[in-house]
């Protein structure tokens, strides 16, 4: 099946196939792909309007390329590639090829980490430092007040610094794990060091990871890329995928190339990511698929290839924040879920999987801007499958004449740090058009979509825009409210 892009876009969607079983899928199965395809949602939606199709957001979005994996059944019960490897070539995406996972990397990594546990070569609670042979994270009053442990650091409430890491251009010189860690060149962030209390506070540190990867690595006395693959990759039958960094230029052709959100490729293809652990991993939505299908069947007992079931659930069970060991966990009325998200340069990724459903999905992108895709699709996947979570919201829109959103026009403003935002609305025929926070893009405008007279929301989030009046009966403000915090803006005259 080909699907044509619109020539904005320049490019052809071209879907490819490969089966997943001897008699590959079934009517049923390919009924329910097409209407994935034909099915992605918006994280709001008009009630009454017609979904998306893969073709046209991916065109709108300037995603070349887009592989997916569903889980149901306990089984990948489908995979497909859309689009290109690379904006320009004649390359299809196929379910072998390779993506950048980026922050996907971190649980799967985890899993190795906690199989060392397992095996005793290491502690979930003993003082890092204890353990660590080849560099010592620097003490400090709040390291001896707390002590850092593979647990907090798994869990991200260690409190250690460097949120995520930028990766490096090709022909840039590549650091070490202890240059990363240490902050000298060439590498590229700030050291790792700990600046609050461990176990105070939850905060987002891929640098507390790359400080695993070491403790890892001398543990085993085995590089990364190696160890990975000896304990979790081949025994979850990961078999394209690998933590080598950079790419060997052997597997090069397989491999996806990133894109910016200008739709361009990125100068040399891709980053180079020595923070393994934290970014590393290349791999494909049906390696990754197949992980989480060993997670859930460790849930219920049924294998213990990389993890036992005790350990599993104790990688399951909420840490802090929202985060269990590598994982994020979530929950609701029946239904509990494990995910994470991965943003590299050029790429974005989801992947999640519930507990005890025996269903999941992992879709990766090629670009900037294919987590907006990513999501889209997701919540596609979540309605044809019946999932209790990641689906969209309906509201009803009501017409208004361009009498009744003239006096709405104008232009708001907010602070934010100090610093003067303005929202631009204006009237587009029978509708209202916005830009600028914290509704709209920098550049470019959405559509405001009436609730009520003086109420309107946005597709892109559960934000909604209500104008307030003076007793005179003029605009003198707005409020957004719902998808954050609450903000007051102040009309300009």
């Amino acid at each position: 099946m080909n699907i044509r892009i619109p020539a904005a876009f320049a490019t052809a969607l071209v879907v490819t196939t490969l089966p997943l079983g001897a008699d590959g899928q079934t009517p049923a199965v390919q009924q329910r792909i097409q209407r994935v395809e034909h099915g992605l949602l918006t994280p709001v939606m008009v009630r009454g309007t017609a979904a998306f199709s893969m073709a046209d957001r991916m065109s709108l979005h300037q995603v070349p390329g887009v592989s997916v994996a569903v889980i149901n059944d306990g089984r990948v019960e489908w995979a497909r590639g859309y689009g290109l490897l690379e904006r320009g070539t004649t390359t299809a995406v196929d379910t072998a090829t390779l993506f950048q996972a980026a922050s996907i990397s971190k649980p799967v990594a985890a899993m190795a980490a906690l199989r060392l546990v397992e095996q005793g070569r290491l502690s979930l609670d003993a003082d890092i430092n204890t353990q660590l042979k080849s560099w010592k994270l620097p003490e400090n009053t709040f390291t001896r007040a707390q002590p850092v442990t593979l647990r907090r650091l798994l869990s991200h409430n260690a409190g250690t610094t460097v949120s995520g890491f930028p990766g490096y251009a090709s022909g840039v010189a590549v650091p070490t794990t202890i240059e990363v860690l240490n902050g000298t060149a060439p590498a590229n962030t700030g050291p790792v060091r700990v600046d609050t209390t461990p176990g105070a506070i939850w905060r987002y540190s891929g640098g507390g990871t790359t400080i695993v990867q070491l403790l890892m690595q001398d543990a085993s006395g085995q590089d990364f890329p190696t160890l990975m693959r000896s304990t979790v990759l081949q025994p979850a039958n990961m078999v394209h995928s690998g933590y080598e960094q950079p790419l060997p230029a052997s597997r090069a052709s397989a491999a996806a190339t990133a894109h910016r959100t200008s739709g361009q490729p990125i100068t040399g293809k891709w980053h180079t990511y020595p923070e393994m652990f934290a970014a590393g991993l290349w791999t494909t939505p049906s390696d990754v698929s197949r992980l989480l299908i060993e997670v859930q069947r460790s849930l219920r007992g049924e294998s213990n290839r990389i993890l036992s079931k005790a350990m599993t659930e104790q990688m399951l069970t909420l840490q802090a924040g929202a985060y269990g060991l590598g994982f994020g966990v979530g929950s609701g009325t029946g239904w509990s879920t494990f995910s994470h998200g991965g943003s590299n340069a050029g790429f974005r990724a989801f992947a999640v999987a519930f507990a005890d459903r025996g269903q999941g999905a992992v879709i990766m992108t090629n670009s900037d801007n294919g987590g907006v895709v990513a999501q889209e699709v997701l919540r596609a996947i979540a309605r044809e499958y019946n999932w209790p979570t990641f689906t969209a919201i309906e509201k009803v829109a009501v017409s208004l004449t361009p009498d009744a959103l003239a006096p709405l026009a104008g232009k708001y403003v907010f602070q934010t740090n100090g610093v003067d935002r303005t929202l631009t609305v204006r009237v587009d025929g029978a509708s209202l058009k916005a830009s600028g926070p914290p509704l709209g893009p920098p550049t470019g405008e959405r559509a405001l979509h009436a609730s009520a007279p003086h109420r309107f929301f946005v597709l892109e989030s559960n934000a909604e825009l209500r104008f307030e009046r003076d007793a005179s009966g003029a605009i003198t403000s707005a409020v957004v409210e719902g998808g954050g915090p609450t903000i007051k803006l102040t009309r300009q005259r």
